[in-house]
């Protein structure tokens, strides 16, 4: 009894086994030069009755899992006008596909093999962000193992929109999101996960091409659900790719020869005012700061949002170049202003010096005036027939005045007179010089004695 239960197991085994050679003979029934070859009878295998435009699951119940990655390769334009980021990355999903399983021993333990794209189902993952088409390699095929795990992995070149705030131009930081969904299918038919862990999403930058302008500093990775009308729910997965500006070339040629100028325009201050070099030399440094920033406005990011600080900077420095010739102008005029201005009249002098003092019962301040408006004539003869400067000292009631004559101004001088000196009244209007040895005509010269306290009147002609 027992034998005959082991030979009919026997024979039911032997009867297994032919019916499944002869069914992958069947499946991989080809003929020729593909007779014997193993992935072309796979392949048979596979897509023998296969449906690429149903969801691969055997119960419609049933969500398809796709997990993504995401691997930052280069920073290829940060368009800030046009709010545009363009980006090279390396973008990674896999799902399983229940119709693309096989027996590793019937295929001589083939448990990987390559399929045409356009064969298989492709979860429709698409980026919201997307502005414009860019020029992507086409990858044709897809990987799928023996258990249906099917990997796509293709290199993208990624032309999103980004809010990019460049007020802190060129110290800026960026942040722009691209954002994974199914455009169509609900989270009951499709959902989104993460292949690998957001720590080690976060801190990869294994591929990025560190040379460039930007630096990545991290990507950040978030899973959100939303509904569009409260009744259908999609899964979304939003990656966050945080950029740093390296500031070094703007520095160099925009921050350092601004300085410099200014550095320049505060060194201007050192020259003499009443020289014309000093004015000619702010006008050459606004001519020049203007030529600069001709030269690097194309080198500033423009948008209609806001302006960066460096462009305020350089209005204010151009405001300041553009003060500091008004004051130079102002202080040069202020310097030529007695040359500038038309000799008193005749009338005003009379009115000044011989009539208000009568007014103001001054007894004898008019003919003291009137004797120093005399005296002030033959200065100007004095003054037009010798170079240089010159003195005249006449001696007035006690008081020895004295005129020191230069060719731009002369001071007046009056201080007690020298014991030795005979002075001259004021009350009889004449004047004349000591019998002192050494005077001359203009008077003698005045006393070698000690500094005495004196007062100071200054006129300019």
């Amino acid at each position: 009894m027992r034998l005959s239960s082991a030979w009919t197991a026997v024979v039911f085994l032997l009867i297994q086994g032919a019916s499944r050679a002869c069914t992958v003979k069947k499946l991989g029934g080809s003929t020729g030069r593909f007779a014997n070859a193993t992935l072309v009878r796979l392949s048979e295998f596979l897509s023998a009755g296969y449906k690429k435009g149903v969801r691969p699951v055997k119960d419609w119940r049933t969500s398809t899992i796709v997990a993504i990655d995401l691997m930052v390769y280069s920073i290829l334009n940060v368009d800030e006008k046009n709010q545009v980021l363009t980006t090279y990355v390396w973008y990674r999903q896999s799902w399983t596909d229940e119709f693309l399983v096989w027996n590793p021993e019937d295929f001589d333990e083939v448990k990987q093999v390559s399929l045409p794209t356009a064969n298989v189902w492709v979860p429709d993952i698409l980026i919201n962000e997307f502005v414009d088409v860019g020029k992507s390699p086409d990858i044709p095929y897809v990987y799928v193992t023996h258990d249906g795990l099917v990997r796509n992995y293709k290199p993208i070149q990624v032309v999103t929109a980004c809010t990019l705030n460049i007020y802190n131009f060129p110290f800026d930081v960026q942040k722009c999101s691209l954002t994974f969904q199914s455009w169509l299918h609900t989270i009951d038919d499709i959902n989104i996960t993460l292949m690998r862990s957001p720590e080690e999403l976060r801190e990869d930058k294994s591929v990025f091409m560190n040379q460039g302008e930007w630096e990545l500093l991290h990507i950040l990775s978030n899973y959100k659900i939303f509904s569009v009308d409260n009744d259908d729910y999609y899964a979304e997965m939003k990656f966050h790719v945080v950029i740093r500006r390296r500031p070094l070339f703007y520095t160099v040629n925009l921050l350092l020869p601004s300085i410099f100028l200014m550095v320049m325009d505060i060194v201007g201050f050192y020259l003499p005012p009443d020289s014309g070099e000093r004015v000619s030399f702010k006008i050459t440094l606004l001519l020049g700061y203007s030529v600069f920033l001709i030269i690097v406005s194309d080198t500033l990011p423009a948008t209609a949002i806001g302006t960066p600080l460096i462009g305020v900077y350089f209005v204010v420095c151009m405001a300041l170049l553009v003060i500091s010739l008004t004051e130079t102008v102002l202080i040069v005029r202020l310097v030529h202003k007695q040359d500038l201005q038309t000799p008193v009249p005749h009338w005003v002098k009379y009115l000044v010096l011989e009539r208000a003092p009568v007014l103001f019962c001054i007894h004898k301040k008019h003919r003291l005036c009137s004797r120093l408006s005399s005296q002030a004539s033959d200065l100007e003869h004095y003054k037009d027939n010798n170079y240089g400067t010159g003195k005249v000292v006449f001696s007035l009631s006690g008081l020895s005045f004295r005129f020191l004559i230069k060719p731009t101004q002369f001071t007046f001088l009056f201080q007690p007179s020298a014991p030795s000196t005979t002075p001259v009244r004021l009350a009889e209007g004449s004047a004349s010089t000591t019998e002192k040895a050494g005077c001359s005509d203009w008077g003698c010269p005045p006393p070698e004695t000690p500094p005495r306290p004196s007062w100071t009147t200054s006129c300019r002609k």
